[in-house]
């Protein structure tokens, strides 16, 4: 059985940056992606918060498109913040720790640290390696918030998210932060 891919792979209008798809986000934050044409539809965040708990069994994962390789970034830090929220007592906690996780200094396609080099593109420049930069910050801020308020049940975690905690999609840590 093949791990889910991204229903935005078919979209050809989006731009990419590094091999990373630049695609809209329902998102207060500000930030470089654009406003979703239908603010009711799902977005790649979305997608990836509802895929999480299937795709992370997977230890191979084919990428079929641009849009794939956020699919997989949100992945490992959807995987890194529930190792976050482990210990964490209610949503309120939650929130604060995952937003001051999003924005801490972490690394980019084509950084020594960064864990996925081999699946990404470097950035041609500075100027695409700071718009990468901006639109991953911008993404991991709204799926702190997203996630922490789908995890979080009458102010107690979800036992069935917190069950995944412990699993590593692709045997991965997680895109972690750079020191």
């Amino acid at each position: 059985m093949p791990a889910y891919h991204s229903a935005f792979n078919d979209d050809q209008t989006v731009r990419s940056v590094g091999g990373i798809a630049l695609l809209p986000i329902k998102t207060k934050n500000r930030g470089p992606a654009p406003p979703p044409a239908d603010p009711a539809a799902d977005d790649i965040i979305d997608e990836a918060i509802s895929l999480y708990r299937a795709n992370s069994f997977f230890r191979n994962f084919e990428i079929k498109g641009n849009a794939d390789r956020v699919l997989i970034y949100l992945t490992l830090y959807i995987q890194e913040c529930l190792g976050k929220l482990t210990k964490l007592p209610n949503l309120i906690e939650s929130q604060k720790i995952l937003a001051t996780h999003a924005v801490q200094n972490f690394a980019i396609p084509g950084d020594a640290t960064f864990p996925l080099n081999a699946m990404y593109e470097r950035p041609a420049n500075r100027n695409d390696a700071e718009l990468v930069k901006q639109y991953l910050t911008q993404l991991r801020q709204e799926a702190s918030v997203r996630l922490a308020q789908r995890i979080f049940e009458d102010d107690k975690p979800s036992k069935w998210w917190m069950c995944f905690a412990k699993r590593k999609f692709m045997n991965l840590p997680g895109v972690g932060t750079s020191q």
